[in-house]
Formats: C-alpha cells, structure tokens, sequence
C-alpha cells in the first residue's frame, strides 16, 4: 500500500491532484478530500498527482 499525506497548512486547492488521480483525491464541498492508503498499482498516477501540485502540498510514503 501507498501513504499519501497532504499538509492542508501548504494545499490551496488548486484542484489539479483531482483532475490526475480523482479516484483517490476529491472535494467535497469547501474541504479537499483524499485516500490516505491506496494500492501500489497507483503510485504511478499518485506521483503525478504529487507532482503536479503548485504548492507541493502532497506526500507520499
């Protein structure tokens, strides 16, 4: 299993992680929303999605 972390002091709620990977990061609402344990098979998107953040907010471990 992937941890993914998001430090919310950092998120801005750009939304892009939502557009790459919305099967594990979402909003709901105001709030982002996230999987926080999800399977190796999406680390792949996981780190786009990480990647792709403006204010590097996203963790994976």
């Amino acid at each position: 299993m992937v941890k993914v972390k998001v430090d919310m002091d950092l998120c801005e709620f750009h939304g892009q992680c939502v557009f790459i990977a919305p099967e594990v990061f979402r909003f709901e609402g105001d709030d982002l929303v996230w999987t926080e344990e999800v399977p190796e098979e999406e680390r792949a998107r996981v780190e786009r999605a990480a990647k792709a953040c403006p204010q590097l907010a996203i963790r994976i471990e």
